[in-house]
């Protein structure tokens, strides 16, 4: 599964932490201890995030890193966490195996994780086994697995978080004596060795406290197991485990890290990525807009029959869209009732048999489409046995819960929510809204209807009923995007209504040939757009890779609880239990699968040939001035640095190719406009109906904007400040809003495009000119945290590029219009966006 955009850079972001992390654990263990320099907090101060950072510490009072994620409802927090696991595995434990402790906060979210991950086929299961060399074991609390297994395998623990959330040592079962892990502790006899444990690891429950019959005798629990394995923790819902309780008792675990995943993380997380629900609106991730439709009937059936009128026309649109392109859509409808035991129906309130039985009257619905999912009735246990809601074979169209569903939940199918529980509940939309949001296969079909998400309720005040639907946005990270919800008293509006925007007659003159320069390539006779695949990464000559500088890499001791998996000639090497020698070399050649080892570099070299042959140079020169056990024991980690390395080699060479291309004459800055209407700016715009206008700061509507409307949501904070400072520059002609994946972009020598934030235009100098506008500027801004990223440093090396080019006099030959426009590119930092952009205004 290829993560989206915002995925890559969460994923960036934590890369670099981590790494971050990794020198200052280094550094701190050269300084004296005397000085109390807490290595954690220093990485995060040199992260920059500019957020204060909440200390962490374990059981023995040692620093624990601890960070978070908050990525809101359907954003795919879980693959981004399988894909953490190996990078804390590879840059900062370097390991390949170990114990992973996954706690999650409800039965609904552990089930659903366990299925995932023990699945092979799954994307989760899939991208640990990636990590782990396809050595993954699924834990749960009543397995039993020794020394061996975690030497040997990557150990993914599931644990429910009420699991870990003891009032007393002898509570749960967790922390009692266990025959199942006998293996990781002394025998019972050997009393200087429990002794010596103890002193290693003082949080280590024991029979009884001084001066007891068995002092100092460590129980084999799974709770000592796991302060002793000293386990990757990974947070589900992390907000929900900031109880005293819970975090003394997770932190009393010996945690070598914590991350979270939130939508709607505490105070006092140190939240590391940030990412907004337009980002995963943009990404196509989630069913937008959200329609409600308020029933003023006193019957609840009236509500009911219109929420199953409205799946059954989206079926017929999805069976139409199916025909066309394949992709299986069942929409399903959730239906929120009040009652659900068997003692619970009577008179006045809304029992799930009473919602069966209208279901089953109805002449197109039979007893196998309906499905009932409470606390103690899982009619979806058995569908998820067999394939789950999302296979063709699933009958299910419509799930009838009270609470069940409520977090956690996901299916993608799920499209209608009925909600038929009493006028004076409070709760009932805030908790379920999040649960009809997931886009099937997180894209859009561009089909209006099943891009969107419905719920249908009845005898509601308008006014709190949007304040509820807006708080369960709230509850799942994505407050940023309230404006897209359409509430509607009598009747729910058309799917996919829309207004259309326009360009302002003013300024329509002056855009007829307004078109921007791209860079593009000669094919034959004409000149075709950069596409970085095509045009840049098929000249990249790998064969001038430069891998010299990891010929000499510093690698770490020797040990370590290692293991790789067989290489193609069967060669390999074998992780001794914990207790015995970390590695020992079995064959004199390969220490890793260079198969493995081409797929872990396919991102950054898409030669699978070359990426072995890469792989397998770097790992026989250090081979052959290093003993085979250090090399093998810090294989992922070598492995890692290869691929940090062939990134840069990549860049390196396509910015090679980039220059090339440009000095030769084959690639050109150029407008193209004539031939293939590209890089023009469109004259209409399409917002859905009822989206909320963005205007200027003192209410009035913008006057400088190209259109006659830009809504809230096509602008964050910054841009929102810079749109309103540039509305008021006198001598701007116009200014507009350039949106991402639609209108204007630059290809440069990396794969992905940049779209600009803003294209303004000044009017022109003297007054009489025959042209309106003269000087044309392209604007990218940069959020504080950003300024110094990497990423930005490249957008301004490739602004520069554009600004050069543009200088010259032939880069708009083909559209002679736009010849004797000045063109700058420039990236503007909040910091200093309003100096800055008062500099190029009056230029």
């Amino acid at each position: 599964m290829t993560p989206k955009e915002y995925q890559k850079r969460a994923l960036e972001q934590v890369r670099a932490y981590v790494d971050l992390l990794t020198e200052w654990r280094e550094k701190a263990r050269d300084l004296d201890p005397a000085l109390g320099v807490d290595w954690t907090e220093r990485a995060w101060e040199a992260a920059a995030t500019r957020r204060p950072y909440f200390k962490r510490t374990n059981g023995l009072g040692q620093p624990v890193p601890a960070f978070c994620l908050k990525i809101p409802t359907g954003g795919g927090k879980t693959l981004l966490a399988t894909r953490i696991v190996g990078l804390v595995n590879v840059r900062f434990s370097r390991s390949q195996t170990g114990l992973v402790l996954w706690v999650v906060p409800t039965k609904q979210i552990y089930d659903q994780t366990l299925r995932a991950l023990r699945d092979k086929d799954h994307p989760y299961r899939r991208q640990l086994d990636i990590t782990s060399a396809e050595r993954t074991l699924v834990l749960e609390k009543s397995s039993a697995f020794g020394p061996s297994e975690v030497a040997e395998n990557l150990c993914v623990l599931l644990l429910m978080l009420p699991s870990a959330n003891r009032e007393t040592k002898e509570q749960l079962r967790m922390f009692r004596d266990s025959g199942g892990f006998t293996s990781f502790f002394p025998a019972d006899d050997e009393v200087k060795e429990h002794e010596a444990l103890h002193r290693r690891i003082p949080n280590l429950d024991t029979f009884a406290k001084i001066g007891g019959s068995w002092e100092g005798q460590i129980k084999t629990s799974l709770g000592n197991t796991l302060r002793l394995l000293e386990p990757l923790i990974v947070l589900d819902e992390g907000h929900k485990a900031y109880g005293s309780l819970a975090r003394k008792t997770l932190e009393g675990f010996n945690p070598r890290m914590i991350v979270e995943l939130s939508a709607t993380p505490t105070k006092e997380a140190n939240v590391l990525v940030e990412v907004s629900g337009q980002a995963l609106n943009a990404e196509e991730m989630i069913k937008l807009d959200l329609h409600i439709q308020n029933k003023s009937s006193v019957s609840w059936q009236d509500t009911l029959l219109a929420a199953i009128e409205h799946r059954h026309r989206l079926e017929e649109q999805a069976l139409e869209h199916e025909s066309k392109t394949g992709d299986y859509i069942r929409p399903i409808c959730l239906v929120q009732v009040e009652r659900t035991g068997k003692e619970q129906r009577k008179a006045g309130f809304i029992h799930a048999e009473d919602v069966r039985d209208y279901f089953l009257r109805h002449p197109t619905i039979t007893a196998e489409q309906v499905a009932v999912k409470t606390s103690a009735r899982d009619e979806l246990k058995e569908v998820d046995e067999v394939g789950g809601l999302l296979s063709r074979d699933c009958p299910i169209r419509f799930i009838i819960t009270k609470q069940a569903l409520q977090e956690g939940w996901d299916c993608a199918f799920a499209y209608v929510l009925a909600i038929l529980t009493r006028p004076s509940s409070k709760s009932a939309l805030t908790q379920l809204v999040g649960r009809i949001l997931r886009q099937p296969y997180a894209r859009k079909t561009r089909v209006p209807a099943l891009d969107e998400s419905y719920v249908f309720c009845f005898q509601r005040n308008a006014r709190e009923l949007l304040d509820q639907v807006r708080r369960g946005f709230g509850k799942e990270g994505l407050d940023d995007l309230a404006s897209r919800i359409r509430t509607e008293d009598w009747g729910i509006p058309r799917p996919g209504a829309t207004v259309t925007a326009r360009q302002r007659d003013r300024f329509r003159p002056a855009t007829k040939e307004f078109v921007l320069p791209a860079f593009v390539i000669r094919e034959g006779r004409h000149w075709r757009p950069v596409h970085h695949e095509a045009h840049i990464l098929s000249r990249v000559r790998w064969s001038e890779v430069d891998l010299t500088s990891l010929f000499d890499l510093e690698l770490g001791r020797e040990g370590g609880d290692q293991v790789l998996r067989a290489g193609l000639d069967g060669e390999h090497f074998r992780a001794a239990s914990l207790a015995g020698p970390a590695v020992s070399v079995d064959a004199e050649d390969g220490v890793v699968d260079y198969y493995f080892a081409a797929n872990h570099l396919n991102e950054v070299m898409p030669n699978p040939w070359r990426a072995a042959e890469a792989a397998r140079r770097v790992f026989a020169t250090l081979m052959s001035n290093r003993p085979k056990e250090l090399v093998a024991a810090n294989s992922l980690f070598i492995l890692e640095e290869l691929r940090k390395h062939l990134a840069l080699e990549r860049d390196r060479l396509s910015r090679d190719v980039f220059s090339d291309l440009l000095d030769s004459g084959t690639m050109r800055f150029l407008v193209i406009a004539k031939d293939f209407g590209f890089n023009r700016l469109p004259l209409t715009i399409d917002y859905p109906a009822k989206e909320r206008q963005a205007n200027r700061e003192d209410g009035s509507q913008f006057q400088r904007n190209l259109f006659d409307r830009t809504n809230e949501t096509d602008l964050n904070g910054l841009e929102q400040k810079v749109a309103a400072y540039l509305d008021g520059q006198e001598r701007l002609f116009f200014w507009y809003r350039n949106r991402s994946r639609k209108d204007f972009f630059v290809q440069g020598w990396r794969p992905h495009r940049i779209y600009a934030d803003f294209i303004l235009t000044l009017e022109a100098d003297e007054p009489d000119a025959d042209d309106e506008f003269h000087r044309v500027f392209v604007v990218e801004t940069k959020g504080v945290h950003l300024k110094d990223s990497e990423d930005t440093a490249y957008k301004r090396s490739i602004f520069d590029l554009c600004s050069k080019h543009a200088r010259k006099a032939d880069w708009a030959e083909f559209v002679p219009a736009m010849r004797d426009k000045v063109m700058r590119f420039e990236v503007v930092d909040e910091d200093q966006w309003e100096r800055r952009l008062n500099a190029l205004l009056q230029a």
